[in-house]
């Protein structure tokens, strides 16, 4: 189960001060308290904050190494020396290598710029350096996002003639290059460390052109979101001011990748819909097409290098999808998640195994390293949650690895194949040891809870946060409701539109929680406030983005589980195979459940509570909302839910023809002896009652609301309990009694038969 956490905590002296400076800076106290609780403590920091700018740049020449770099780069250009800019093959690499490219040819130098291809590695190394010299010959070397670690690759690169920059934003490694090395990381007059490989090549460029060097803040904007940097400080300025360039007049070179949202551009753009596809080129093995089509000016080609990269996109969504499949398939068959998950395969694609390992680490809330094999080395890429630090952790383990290096939340680490089951053994160890099960509980973080109505003053003031990313979080409120109408933006959407009395909300891609938003469950509704504008008109909407509720749950949704029961009978059995267990068998299996693979189904809430050890689950209604398949207590499933990722599946109740298609041949436990639901013994199978609900039925044939039977019983109880209504309406489908067509109820009149006829029918009277 998700925990959902105030950001922060304030003493009534933090308050008092919180107040104080609202008042003083004109904003709302909910507003201060987020920038208070982000370490922002006094008028002159929020205010700089609030309005972030290119006024706020700080001096490049506070930056060890900026000086002399720029004496020796100008010295380059005086006696015209050739240079070779030097970068990496992701997105901050290639806006680093363009930027500097383009402040060298600002300033009189027609630089060489390459980039290195993944298969090469990271950084340099004397064979790129080899084959660099073989076609241009440097006098000048410079590195950009990369080189600080390459102390040795900096030597070669001098025996052979050439003076070295390095530029990179790197942490700092025991040993430095022996160069003009220029990182904020350094412990200089520079007072901002968090800047991108890009964020620092357009300081060095501010330090050669001046303001010149602004106009590529679009690049620097590109780089330092796409590197998942911190949106704070100065990287909030470059990010604002670089938008305020995409959105006045982007560039045609990545125009195409600009989706055409309400509002314009902004981080979650760049995010989202840039940095993918000049990160794919570099994963896909050609880097230097997104660096060419940086350079571009000619259109057609500019549209030709936009295709590829988009279509290199397209396969690398294809590829990790396949990647992860391929890692849940591995999870699956193994039916035991611990503390930490480790998979290899020797087929993986080397450049999709971190993306997919954060896809893994977040769904099952838990470390994930995936490794891919070559020859007797597995290379693997490391990702953690928010709680576990995996680089202390196998820092503690390092005797089993051969090479590893990362921070807290990601890591590359390559060991050999011997040790494979050593490094896991002693992960599981180490974690289990330093870390408590609720460190990997999904913590939700919010900065309010919505009592009434908003204000769309607060909301706009909100908005005055963007850009918003690493280190900015954009703020998430809450919303309490039980019974909550639910409505999908057009036919088929899987986009819902949720009805409060406090706000308006939209959930994209939140129809799987249809039932459980209408139950008369209570939930937590987690929202982000949106502005949009409508002929002229703002508008503020809250986007759901998560649904939260407790155990207690099904205790308060019995019409809605009844429903779900009966909407699931008479469908024929599941093609399974199904063994009788008892109760002290099932208690067992949950209390010695390794949290993953197993389900326990039930449609009487009340049959939940006889099991004393039901509370160590979480309790889903009608669907299970875990990708990761965590073990759980599933209160009465709906048709169509996915039960393929369960290894052990057990029925607390008897579901005696109910079908899932999901459960075609796997093993079903029920438990020996268990009763069939309540709200299926007070089904009335007498001829008269049937009569009557077919009667209003038909007398009413074209003012029922529903598109189908559930929904025609939800929305239309006739006078009658609505779980009778749906009992009837099925018995009647069976019977052909009535169809849906287009979304309507339509009766056939004049068809003679027997109510034997339907399953259903049979089913419920045999009870």
């Amino acid at each position: 189960m998700k925990r959902i956490l105030p950001e922060f905590e304030f003493t009534d002296e933090q308050l008092n001060t919180v107040n104080a400076l609202a008042k003083e800076c004109s904003l709302f106290p909910d507003t201060v308290k987020i920038l208070y609780g982000r370490g922002l403590r006094d008028k002159e920091s929020i205010q700089k904050f609030m309005h972030p700018s290119r006024e706020h740049f700080i001096s490049p020449f506070k930056m060890s190494g900026m000086r002399e770099a720029v004496e020796l780069i100008t010295r380059a250009r005086d006696e015209e020396w050739s240079v070779v800019v030097y970068g990496d093959y992701d997105a901050d690499g290639v806006c680093a290598a363009t930027i500097m490219g383009n402040v060298l040819k600002d300033f009189g130098i027609e630089p060489y710029i390459c980039v290195p291809e993944r298969r090469d590695g990271y950084g340099l190394s004397v064979a790129l350096i080899d084959s660099i010299f073989d076609e241009y010959f440097p006098q000048l070397f410079i590195t950009v996002d990369c080189g600080i670690s390459c102390a040795d690759e900096v030597e070669y690169l001098k025996e052979l003639g050439a003076e070295v920059i390095v530029t990179d934003h790197h942490e700092l490694p025991e040993r430095i290059p022996d160069c003009i090395c220029i990182n904020p990381k350094f412990n200089d007059g520079y007072i901002y460390d968090n800047l991108c490989g890009a964020g620092v090549a357009f300081k060095v460029g501010c330090a050669l052109n001046g303001e010149n060097a602004y106009k590529y803040l679009d690049f620097a904007a590109i780089a330092t979101v796409a590197d998942s940097v911190p949106l704070t400080g100065e990287n909030r300025d470059i990010v604002y001011e670089g938008l305020k360039l995409i959105n006045d007049s982007p560039r045609e070179c990545y125009s195409q990748f600009l989706s055409k949202a309400e509002g314009g551009v902004n981080s979650h753009t760049l995010a989202f819909s840039v940095a993918p596809k000049i990160n794919a080129a570099g994963r896909m093995g050609d880097a230097k097409a997104a660096l060419q089509l940086f350079s571009e000016s000619n259109k057609s080609k500019i549209f030709e290098l936009s295709a590829k990269l988009t279509e290199y996109n397209t396969e690398r969504q294809k590829y990790c999808d396949e990647l992860y499949l391929s890692a849940k398939e591995m999870i699956k068959n193994r039916g035991y998640v611990g503390n930490v998950i480790l998979l290899c395969n020797e087929s993986w694609n080397s450049g999709f195994v971190g993306i997919v390992a954060a896809r893994i680490a977040d769904e099952y809330s838990r470390p994930a390293i995936l490794f891919v094999k070559n020859g007797n080395m597995l290379k693997g890429s490391a990702r953690s949650v928010e709680n576990v630090n995996i680089f202390e952790a196998l820092k503690a383990c390092s005797q089993y690895i051969e090479e590893f290096g990362g921070h807290s939340q990601a890591a590359g680490v390559n060991v050999s194949e011997d040790n494979f089951e050593n490094l896991y053994a002693a992960l599981e160890s180490y974690i289990s040891q330093n870390y408590s099960r609720g460190d990997f509980t999904p913590t939700i973080f919010i900065n309010g809870t919505l009592k009434s109505g908003y204000s769309v003053k607060l909301a706009k003031e909100l908005e005055m946060l963007e850009p918003c990313g690493v280190g900015n979080r954009r703020p998430m409120f809450e919303v309490e409701l039980s019974a909550a109408p639910v409505k999908a933006v057009k036919a088929q959407s899987a986009h819902i539109s949720v009805k409060s009395d406090k706000i308006e909300l939209m959930y994209f891609g939140g129809s799987k929680f249809t039932a459980v938003l209408e139950s008369s469950a209570p939930k937590r509704l987690i929202f982000e406030y949106n502005i949009s504008t409508f002929r002229g008109k703002e508008y503020v909407k809250g986007f759901i983005r998560d649904v939260v509720y407790d155990n207690s749950a099904g205790e308060y949704a019995g019409e809605e589980i009844a429903l779900s029961c009966i909407d699931t009978l008479g469908s024929g059995k599941a093609e399974c195979n199904i063994t009788e267990v008892s109760q002290e068998e099932i208690e067992k299996a949950m209390a010695t459940d390794g949290g993953f693979g197993t389900v326990f189904i039930a449609f009487d809430y009340n049959t939940v509570k006889s099991y004393k050890n039901s509370g160590n689950f979480d309790m889903e209604l009608f669907t299970p909302h875990a990708k990761s398949f965590a073990s759980c207590i599933l209160i009465a499933p709906q048709q169509g839910v996915d039960f393929s990722g369960y290894s052990n599946i057990y029925f607390l109740d008897n579901p005696e023809g109910l079908r899932y298609d999901s459960l075609d041949g796997k093993t079903v436990h029920i438990c020996n002896g268990a009763d069939i639901p309540d709200c299926v013994k007070a089904l009335s199978c007498e001829r008269e009652t049937l009569l009557n609900i077919f009667s209003l039925v038909s007398a009413n044939e074209g003012n029922l609301e529903g598109a189908n039977s559930y929904e025609i019983a939800k929305y239309n109880a006739l006078g009658y309990n609505k779980t009778q209504v749906l009992f009837a309406l099925k018995v009647f489908e069976q019977l052909s009694l009535i169809t849906f067509t287009d979304g309507k109820l339509k009766v056939t009149r004049g068809v003679k038969t027997n109510l034997n006829n339907s399953e259903l029918y049979n089913l419920v009277q045999a009870k």
